[in-house]
């Protein structure tokens, strides 16, 4: 899982163009959005978008769990690690 982790971080700085964050500023427990990267919505559909492709996994918009996928680094691991299995 941590791996998966390293990787989720690397894509994210890839995937939105985060040129001033390395992975290791990345805390894996930290909120995505608001307070914590400061993600927003179109972060997230890019974000999304990139982890469909690389992961072959299917996400629901209106599932309401997928906001709570979401909200970190380890959530979004657990998430995909699921998903992939």
């Amino acid at each position: 899982m941590k791996e998966l982790v390293e990787e989720l971080k690397i894509l994210i700085i890839d995937v939105l163009n985060l040129e001033d964050i390395t992975p290791e500023e990345i805390v894996a427990d930290e909120p995505l959005f608001g307070e914590g990267l400061g993600l927003d919505s179109i972060d997230a559909l890019e974000l999304g978008l990139a982890l469909q492709k690389k992961y072959k996994i299917s996400i629901d918009a209106e599932n309401e769990n997928t906001k709570s996928h979401f909200a970190n680094v380890n959530s979004l691991a657990k998430f995909v690690s699921g998903s992939c299995a």
